[in-house]
């Protein structure tokens, strides 16, 4: 049987095949990843406490604020930084039952990144393992709203 990580992999790598297999090189990037939480200030707090991520920027919409955040170890450094950012947006609950959607980060430290994202208030979904005989790790991370990380350390 085949693991549900190679599974997924496999799926997501013939969509974007598909999906942007007739569309011309260069017209079109990625401009960031939107994500989801009740509380998006706190949230915000969980990716700098355990990603070392930085505010960019902050829309005030009525819902809640929508706060983007980038890597760097400072907010200057973050801004600066050429990476596409997460957007953490309003939503009213964090009661998330789809496993699917998810963030995918590349680490180095897999044992030191699971620390700090429970040091801040995520949780695992298990532990990390071998991704076949390919020398990653994979991880799934839970954050404190709900949202789905999943962590890939290369050899």
């Amino acid at each position: 049987m085949k693991s549900p990580y190679r599974i997924l992999l496999l799926a997501s790598a013939a969509f974007a095949q598909v999906a942007f297999g007739q569309v011309a090189v260069g017209q079109v990037t990625l401009n960031s990843v939107r994500i989801g939480a009740k509380d998006t200030p706190a949230l915000a707090k969980f990716y700098q406490s355990a990603f070392g991520m930085q505010e960019v920027n902050r829309i005030n919409v009525p819902a809640g604020p929508e706060i983007f955040v980038n890597f760097g170890t400072t907010a200057d450094a973050a801004k600066a930084n050429k990476s596409e950012p997460i957007v953490i947006m309003h939503r009213d609950s964090d009661d998330v039952k789809d496993p699917i959607p998810h963030l995918i980060l590349n680490v180095t430290d897999m044992a030191a990144t699971v620390t700090a994202i429970k040091s801040a208030g995520g949780s695992m979904a298990g532990d990390p393992r071998p991704f076949g005989n390919t020398g990653m790790v994979i991880g799934i991370a839970i954050d404190p709203a709900g949202n789905r990380v999943e962590l890939i350390q290369r050899p």
